[in-house]
């Protein structure tokens, strides 16, 4: 696999310029400037920033897999959010999203 090459196609699916992924991951503008300058790979720290920045895991980042789902800011703070409830309360939003949907496709 081609790491800075998915880097660029990642960046690109989200319309980042590398300017906003270094925003977005915290890091220097430096390091990813001249990761790509110098054609030089990210250190597991800086690639671990990089995937948090997207929203994925380093096993998403590596996976072959082309059915990955990419979410939205709004879907990963509603994933977020999610994960800090309790099962109970899980169970509770999910009657609720389906109750939603059902109105819907009523109409």
């Amino acid at each position: 696999m081609d790491i800075l090459q998915r880097i660029r196609d990642l960046k690109d699916e989200r319309g980042w310029s590398t300017y906003r992924l270094t925003e977005e991951a915290q890091l220097p503008c430096a390091t990813l400037s001249n990761m790509f300058a110098r054609q030089t790979l990210p250190s597991i720290t800086t690639l671990t920033a990089i995937c948090n920045a997207f929203g994925i895991s380093l096993a998403q980042f590596f996976s072959e897999d082309t059915d990955e789902i990419l979410l939205s800011d709004e879907e990963k703070s509603l994933l977020q959010q999610l994960r800090l409830l309790k099962p109970n309360e899980k169970k509770i939003i999910n009657l609720l999203i389906n109750e939603f949907i059902s109105q819907r496709q009523d109409k």
